[in-house]
């Protein structure tokens, strides 16, 4: 559990435009891939609807602090944003997306076709998905909680803005809110996506 009495942090958890390989439905992992056209419309299309949403509370008219994920499609969405309300985006390092390793570049309906056993386990088990190479959803999962605790320790009853990739941003949002991981294969492509999340008494959820 994070340290912390009292208070709240609010997180705006965004995940970035698409990219080429969210709209083949490929994997893209760790791959450092821009936006592509449509990928920037949704994230001036998120830019708008978060202005919009600060504007209907003046009491929190802008963010204490911008993070960003080190890929390009994450950084690219972060300065739409950042642009949009006026800030600085910080780079995270370590909330590098899942690297799948091998798999990174295929086709995820290749993987359903060709490894039918291995697809099924990653959706009824995803904690334990390590591909060729890869990272472990595990290890994954303790790199992100590290990372979210020094956030919420650092910004008490601020609010922050966070541009993740899929599916790094499901494990931020489980830590977050608790629940099931959900499929990890439909948390593989990004769309341009954001929700609110208040942390009452700064506190994470047990995974």
């Amino acid at each position: 559990m994070a340290s912390g009495k009292g208070g709240m942090v609010k997180i705006c958890l965004v995940r970035p435009g698409a990219t080429s390989f969210d709209e083949e439905g490929r994997m893209k992992g760790c791959l450092d891939i821009p936006l592509c056209e449509k990928g920037l419309q949704q994230a001036n299309s998120v830019a708008k609807e978060i202005v919009q949403e600060l504007s209907q509370t003046p009491e929190q008219s802008s963010f204490d602090a911008i993070y960003s994920a080190p890929c390009q499609s994450a950084q690219e969405t972060a300065g739409v944003l950042a642009k949009a309300v006026d800030g600085r985006v910080k780079l995270l390092d370590c909330m590098q997306n899942v690297d799948h390793g091998l798999w990174q570049g295929k086709l995820i309906d290749e993987v359903r076709r060709t490894q039918p056993t291995v697809y099924k386990n990653i959706q009824e088990h995803p904690e334990a998905f390590a591909p060729p190479g890869g990272e472990r959803l595990e290890d994954a999962q303790d790199r992100v909680r590290k990372t979210v605790e020094k956030l919420v320790k650092k910004h008490k009853n601020e609010f922050i803005l966070l541009v993740v990739p899929d599916p790094l941003a499901s494990l931020v949002r489980q830590l977050l809110v608790a629940g099931e991981l959900g499929d990890l294969w439909k948390a593989e492509k990004d769309g341009g996506s954001w929700e609110l999340i208040a942390l009452q008494g700064n506190r994470l959820a047990m995974v």
